[in-house]
């Protein structure tokens, strides 16, 4: 619940639950699996009623070392800290870039609106720009196209394209349906290729376009509505 009115993520609002922070109904509760009517009972934190926000959706572009996470147990730089001085709401982020990773990542507060981008049964297409080692030929474009099996994930792309190619690396485009934990360092390293740069140029109909490395932009009506997969 207080995920859903946007304020806080899942896993904040747990702790704070348990903290014994929260109260339902002037009551407090420390079982953050407590059943809840979201429109009828009354959640506060730490005394404070907790009401709707504005929902926000914002496209960030994030640069390579920034780990995607609110707080790092290892004291890494994380996304939150180039959003820190934004004057944002809480913002969770859609999906995953690992550290090493760049390029378009989402954040909203709205988790319906995400969890239906997330949601590999939605078959939401992102595309990447992948730099490696060496020049893969067409038998291992087709090895992504056909998958492989990396304990237990079937790891392959939807599509791949050779973009350039050098003498000692090349540029892939990669589009996949559904992601997996470093789905495309795992595909490409089974296939002997290492990744040097790893870029996320779009989500669905939304590109990254001329966005700057490390600054964000609120996205039109228009953009999230292309977005929702709840539509229909």
């Amino acid at each position: 619940m207080l995920s859903k009115l946007g304020a806080c993520s899942r896993s904040q609002a747990e702790q704070w639950i348990r903290a014994g922070r929260v109260s339902l109904d002037g009551r407090v509760v420390r079982d953050p699996y407590h059943p809840t009517l979201i429109d009828r009972q009354q959640v506060a934190v730490d005394g404070q009623p907790v009401k709707p926000v504005e929902c926000v959706y914002v496209a960030f572009n994030k640069p390579r070392g920034l780990v995607v996470s609110a707080a790092d147990e290892h004291g890494r730089a994380t996304v939150y800290t180039a959003l820190t001085a934004a004057g944002l709401p809480w913002l969770g982020p859609v999906g995953r870039l690992d550290k090493a990773s760049e390029g378009l990542l989402l954040l909203s507060n709205d988790t319906s609106w995400a969890a239906g981008i997330t949601d590999p049964a939605t078959h939401l297409e992102k595309v990447y720009h992948v730099q490696v080692v060496g020049r893969p030929d067409a038998a291992t474009l087709a090895a992504m196209l056909a998958g492989i099996d990396d304990g237990g994930d079937l790891l392959k792309a939807r599509r791949v394209t050779l973009l350039r190619a050098g003498e000692k690396n090349a540029w892939l485009e990669v589009v996949l349906d559904e992601g997996r934990n470093r789905h495309i360092r795992r595909l490409l390293a089974a296939l002997g290729f290492d990744v040097l740069r790893l870029i996320r140029v779009s989500i669905g109909s939304l590109a990254l376009g001329e966005l700057a490395k490390g600054q964000w932009r609120r996205l039109s009506a228009g953009e999230v509505g292309a977005l929702d997969t709840r539509k229909g």
